[in-house]
């Protein structure tokens, strides 16, 4: 059975994006060269972010990925939006949705970067 447990983004520059999501999640990564850099998620994702420019084969432009973190409920996306202010562009300020509470920010290659809490299931 096939495992989604990496995700992989093309990055024009990994030492920007290094310093970005080292702040962003609060955490360093477990690698890092000029060309790569890995982080190990908490719960054993792993976020890779890869120099576009050695990727083979060539990736398409850089940006345009969604990323997504979850959590419990409203009040702790409301926390991590606070949290997350001035440390990356806002494309979306928290709004309730039909998915439900959500936020979304942006990296410097134009990944996106959404945080959401479930809505309660209206059954």
């Amino acid at each position: 059975m096939l495992t989604l447990n990496y995700i992989l983004l093309a990055v024009s520059n990994p030492a920007a994006s290094h310093k970005f999501y080292s702040n962003l999640l609060g955490m360093e990564p477990v690698e890092s060269s000029p060309t790569f850099v890995l982080y190990v998620l908490p719960n054993g994702i792993k976020l890779g972010l890869w120099i576009k420019d050695e990727m083979e084969p060539r990736p398409l432009p850089a940006g345009g990925v969604e990323v997504t973190f979850s959590e419990d409920n409203d009040d702790a996306v409301r926390a991590t939006y606070a949290q997350w202010q001035g440390k990356a562009k806002v494309l979306q300020e928290p709004v309730a949705m039909d998915f439900g509470f959500t936020f979304v920010v942006e990296d410097p290659d134009g990944h996106r970067i959404r945080v959401f809490a479930r809505a309660a299931d209206p059954r």
